[in-house]
């Protein structure tokens, strides 16, 4: 009976050992904080770029459609222009349009005022694609690095956890828990800042490669306007706007007669 009681008491003044996400970033220090912090930066970063440049992706493409159904009804390309939005890359390629076409009749050449327009439309489309790949690298960056950087605390994390055993003298589980979690916690971590900009990378390259495709139709599609004195242009798609109806006119209540009260009395 004494063996119990001996035993209860050693069990009730041993201490307890604490263990999870808050206790093991304890354990690692102001290094695993710090490699902590750096992740949740590259995280939001990614999150941030990710929905910011779909948004900016879905504006253009939702612009097309007005190109398709309203430009080319235009008769001309500056009232074309006039349909599109200021601030959209199909404006900014339409009014180099505009200006290559006014220019190009100051060249002696043909041809180089061919060059001359097809090359002010290519200059246009590079600087529209430079603008649409804004902030993939850093989707790209992230990708590659995070896993390293919770490598790096994974590291850190098995090394802590040997010196502790050295310190020790034994293996114990409550020597070596705290460290080794706050490596496994890294991993993760690392993977889960990884993995998410790995995929918005590649989603948003292949979207905007599908909007490079119609920005060089849409430059074709100008170049050849152009040369052809506006004989060629494309086939307009979908149905014309409808027109506003008109105001119908007040009607206006038909006048009273005039009485002459003293008439009326004679």
């Amino acid at each position: 009976m004494n063996l119990y009681l001996l035993a209860a008491a050693a069990g009730e003044a041993a201490p307890e050992s604490q263990f999870g996400f808050v206790e093991a970033m304890r354990e690692g220090g102001p290094v695993a904080w710090s490699i902590l912090a750096v992740m949740i930066i590259m995280s939001v970063g990614s999150f941030y770029i990710m929905f910011t440049k779909l948004f900016e992706q879905n504006k253009v493409m939702k612009q097309y459609n007005t190109v398709q159904t309203q430009f080319w009804r235009a008769s001309t390309l500056k009232e074309g222009a006039t349909k599109l939005d200021k601030d959209g890359p199909w404006r900014q390629l339409a009014d180099d349009a505009v200006r290559a076409q006014d220019e190009h009749g100051k060249m002696t050449d043909s041809l180089e005022s061919h060059d001359y327009m097809h090359g002010s439309l290519q200059r246009s489309e590079d600087s529209i694609n430079a603008v649409l790949a804004g902030g993939l690298p850093f989707l790209a960056t992230v990708g590659a690095t995070a896993p390293f950087v919770g490598l790096l605390g994974t590291v850190i994390g098995i090394y802590r956890a040997l010196i502790n055993i050295g310190i020790a003298g034994n293996a114990s589980i409550d020597k070596v828990a705290g460290p080794v979690g706050e490596a496994l916690i890294m991993t993760a971590i690392g993977l889960l800042v990884a993995v998410p900009a790995v995929f918005a990378f590649n989603w948003l390259q292949s979207r905007n490669r599908k909007i490079a495709a119609m920005l060089n139709t849409f430059s074709t599609d100008l170049l050849a306007y152009i040369n052809s004195n506006g004989a060629v242009k494309p086939t307009v798609t979908g149905a014309a706007p409808a027109a506003k109806p008109a105001a119908k006119p007040v009607a206006t209540p038909p006048a009273k007669p005039v009485t002459n009260p003293t008439l009326n009395k004679s």
